[in-house]
C-alpha cells in the first residue's frame, strides 16, 4: 500500500470492532430469546398432553356414566404420555408434572363420588395463579421476569432498566389474563355442575388459549433487547 498522504486522516477502524458491545447488549438472539420462553411455560405440546387426560375422563363419563373407568382411562394416558417423553428421551418435566395433575384430579373425582370434581383442582390453580401472577406486579417482581430473566442470561438486571421491567409486566398481566379467563369460563359450569362443558372448556382453554398467550408474551418482551446481566459487559 503507498504511504499516507501528510496532513490525511488515518483509516476508520472497521465496523466490526463494534460487534462485542452488540453482543453485550444482546445476551440472546432472537430466535434463542423465543425458543427460552418456550421452554420456561412447557410449550403447546404441554399445554395439549395436561387437557388429553380431562377430555378422556368427560368422553367416558357423558357415554358410559362411570366414573372411575374414567378416572382409570385418564390416569392411563397420563402414563403413557410419561412413558413416550422418557422413551424419546424428552424433557419430562412437564409430563410428570401432568401426570400428577391428573392423579389428584381423579382422586378428588372419585373420592367424592361427583364427577365435575375432577376439574376442581384445575380451579383452584388458575385462581391461585391469577392471584400469584398479579401481585408480583403490584411488588414490582413481575413473575415472568422471574422465570425468564436467568434463561435469557441478564437474572435480575433487567428489574434496574425500566422499559425492561415493564414489557415483563404487561406479559405477566398477560399471564393473568389468561388464568382468569379460565376461571371465569370454569367456575360457574363447575357451580352448575356440568362436566361435559367443563371437559369441553378445558380443551378449548389449554393450548388454543396458551398459543395466543404465548405470542402475546413473545410479542412484548422481545420489543425491549435483554439487560446484560452484571459484569457481562466486562467479558
Amino acid at each position: 500500500m503507498p504511504p499516507a498522504e501528510p496532513g490525511s486522516r488515518p483509516a476508520s477502524p472497521p465496523e466490526t470492532a463494534e460487534a462485542p458491545e452488540q453482543s453485550a447488549q444482546n445476551p440472546m438472539s432472537a430466535d434463542e430469546q423465543r425458543k427460552s420462553l418456550l421452554a420456561a411455560v412447557g410449550g403447546g405440546r404441554g399445554a395439549l398432553e395436561t387437557s388429553l387426560p380431562g377430555l378422556v375422563f368427560v368422553t367416558v363419563f357423558a357415554f358410559r356414566h362411570d366414573l372411575r373407568l374414567g378416572a382409570v382411562l385418564a390416569g392411563a394416558l397420563g402414563v403413557v404420555l410419561l412413558v413416550v417423553r422418557v422413551v424419546r428421551k424428552e424433557t419430562t418435566q412437564y409430563a410428570i408434572s401432568g401426570f400428577v395433575g391428573v392423579a389428584i384430579a381423579a382422586l378428588f373425582a372419585v373420592s367424592t363420588g361427583k364427577a365435575a370434581n375432577y376439574f376442581l383442582p384445575s380451579i383452584l390453580k388458575n385462581l391461585g395463579f391469577a392471584l400469584l401472577y398479579l401481585v408480583s406486579v403490584v411488588v414490582r417482581w413481575p413473575l415472568l421476569g422471574v422465570l425468564l430473566g436467568p434463561l435469557l442470561k441478564e437474572n435480575f438486571a433487567w428489574r434496574r432498566h425500566d422499559a425492561r421491567r415493564r414489557a415483563y409486566a404487561q406479559a405477566t398481566l398477560i399471564w393473568t389474563g389468561m388464568f382468569a379467563i379460565r376461571l371465569a369460563v370454569q367456575l360457574p359450569l363447575y357451580l352448575l355442575d356440568k362436566t361435559v362443558a367443563l371437559g369441553v372448556a378445558n380443551v378449548v382453554l389449554s393450548w388454543p388459549l396458551f398459543a395466543v398467550v404465548a405470542w402475546a408474551t413473545w410479542v412484548v418482551i422481545r420489543r425491549v433487547p435483554p439487560v446484560p446481566a452484571e459484569g457481562a459487559s466486562a467479558q
